[in-house]
């Protein structure tokens, strides 16, 4: 999870306790709790009592914008609200779903991420490394690396796609660094357990190591990857991530 300090930068001064309760004890230990409940049904779960109560402000747009970047689609978000309509009354739901077009726009969902639009673009579909992916994945260059020698692009990944276990050799320096801009993803080094990626995430790859990256299997992700400097840099493509191995929360 990506550290809250709302509360701090808010309260901090006035009410220091309130603003610790929110930033440590519910963002940071109660929302990062995902192996017992996951970041897409908290999202969920606070969307819909929110809006039973009647709060439809600025902290439900910041949910419910959270809760589109944890994987609940355009349409399962317009089902949740109908349904809500007849328990939590029918105003209330009127009123979040404004706030739910203002966070997810009213464009037809083709069913292919048409609602999924990353930070730094979706660009096209990346069929020179396709044979290295499970599921489909999208690639926006953002710097011509044979002009400015820093590799820098954009890339996307439908929900449960991801990469083959790679390695990225260098002679010297070399590696790789991701930067998790949209939705949520993993990241796993052999021999070590996955680590969920969310916006704002950073992981630092040394050369010689051999991991993989890809999407959560309930939503799209996007991360920007840096192609570390170095000398002799070559990437090795290796077996797949079997459903075993992948993580399904």
């Amino acid at each position: 999870m990506v550290k809250q300090t709302a509360g701090r930068n808010t309260l901090g001064v006035v009410a220091p306790k309130f603003a610790e309760l929110n930033d440590d004890v519910l963002f940071g230990e109660v929302w990062s709790r995902e192996d017992k409940l996951s970041l897409k049904m908290r999202s969920i779960v606070t969307v819909v009592t929110l809006v039973a109560k009647g709060l439809t402000d600025t902290s439900f747009e910041h949910h419910m914008a959270n809760a589109k970047a944890n994987g609940v689609t355009r349409d399962e978000m317009a089902e949740i609200l109908t349904h809500e309509a007849f328990y939590a009354g029918w105003p209330n739901s009127w009123a979040a779903f404004r706030v739910m077009l203002k966070i997810y726009g009213d464009e037809a969902d083709d069913g292919k991420g048409a609602e999924f639009k990353p930070m730094f673009g979706m660009g096209n579909p990346n069929e020179a490394f396709a044979r290295y992916f499970v599921g489909n994945s999208y690639l926006n260059p953002l710097t011509n690396a044979a002009e400015c020698g820093i590799g820098l692009a954009n890339v996307t990944f439908e929900p449960g796609c991801r990469n083959n276990w790679h390695v990225h050799h260098a002679e010297r320096g070399g590696g790789q660094i991701l930067i998790a801009t949209d939705g949520r993803g993993w990241y796993q080094e052999w021999g070590k357990e996955p680590q969920a990626l969310a916006p704002g995430s950073v992981v630092v790859i040394p050369a010689g190591v051999k991991h993989w990256h890809g999407a959560a299997a309930d939503s799209w992700f996007s991360h920007i990857a840096f192609e570390a400097p170095g000398e002799g840099c070559s990437n090795e493509w290796l077996e797949p991530v079997d459903d075993e191995q992948y993580p399904k929360a």
